[in-house]
């Protein structure tokens, strides 16, 4: 009974030690990475870029890059930096945040109204999140985002990459075809799409084949293979998406990430997708050459 009590003597006499020593720990950071705020000014909304950096960026300052950019990014970018430190180590990574300003919501709630393309049909639903608001939301990232990381960066002008994943996919859709010269690639991950939103990007294809706007762009797409309810409206867009092909679209069909659901479909997406980008950012440099 004394061993005991003598026990919890010492525990209590040593748990002050043990706060200062917990307190004292730093959160992890990722190397070669820096938080930079974003302000949309338009909206005058707050975000914030993850940008993470080659290694040698500093003392390399004669080499640009090309930029992967991603919606999403605080469920993206951990994966994608393990991935392109691999397969692409030369270059730069940009995550683009939620809006930080929300008062009440939870973190990513205006996702829902960043990256979807049509209003909810659900009154409460659209009073909520104010869906639909993708067309501004692509040039905050044009007007603001990409021309912050073109001014302060070293980059290659035009060698730009969009990665989006779900709803993220969704928005990458509508830039491919709203304004498809955006990024040179794209890697679209199971689109969160109904067929209310693949009828929108069809007709938004038609306005912009009457236009007969060469194209010099590639996509990768991918679903996971239980995706079953989403599986023929994907096909559909991939159908969609094909018919740009005249135009210069190049997409690698549709990717089937096997025994996997929307969410597990997700780490191979990443990895599928940016081996497909290494291999055709190579095989444009021996061409150049």
């Amino acid at each position: 009974m004394k061993i005991r009590a003598n026990f919890f003597v010492a525990l209590l006499l040593f748990l002050p030690f043990m706060r200062a020593e917990a307190s004292a720990l730093k959160p992890y950071e990722m190397p070669r990475t820096q938080v930079v705020p974003i302000q949309d000014i338009k909206s005058d909304r707050q975000y914030e870029l993850y940008i993470k950096l080659p290694e040698g960026y500093s003392e390399k300052t004669n080499i640009k890059y090309p930029v992967i950019y991603t919606t999403d990014a605080i469920w993206h970018f951990e994966m994608l930096s393990g991935s392109t430190e691999y397969l692409m180590p030369n270059v730069i990574l940009v995550g683009i945040s939620w809006q930080k300003d929300l008062e009440g919501e939870t973190a990513d709630a205006s996702r829902f109204r960043d990256y979807s393309i049509k209003k909810s049909n659900n009154p409460e639903h659209q009073a909520k999140y104010q869906f639909g608001q993708a067309r501004h939301h692509l040039s905050f990232i044009r007007d603001d985002v990409i021309k912050y990381v073109e001014n302060n960066y070293r980059t290659i002008p035009g060698e730009h990459t969009y990665f989006g994943y779900s709803l993220g996919g969704q928005l990458g859709a509508y830039i491919l075809m709203a304004q498809p010269d955006m990024f040179k690639y794209y890697i679209l991950g199971s689109p969160a799409f109904n067929a209310r939103s693949v009828q929108y990007i069809d007709e938004l294809e038609a306005k912009m084949a009457l236009r007969q706007q060469d194209l010099t762009t590639n996509v990768f797409m991918s679903i996971g293979e239980l995706e079953d309810r989403r599986m023929s409206i994907t096909k559909n867009l991939v159908s969609v998406l094909q018919r740009r092909s005249q135009a210069g679209l190049t997409l690698t069909g549709l990717e089937i990430i096997e025994n996997s659901n929307h969410g597990t479909a997700f780490p191979e997406t990443v990895i599928r997708g940016i081996k497909w980008l290494s291999g055709l950012t190579k095989e444009r440099s021996k061409t150049k050459k």
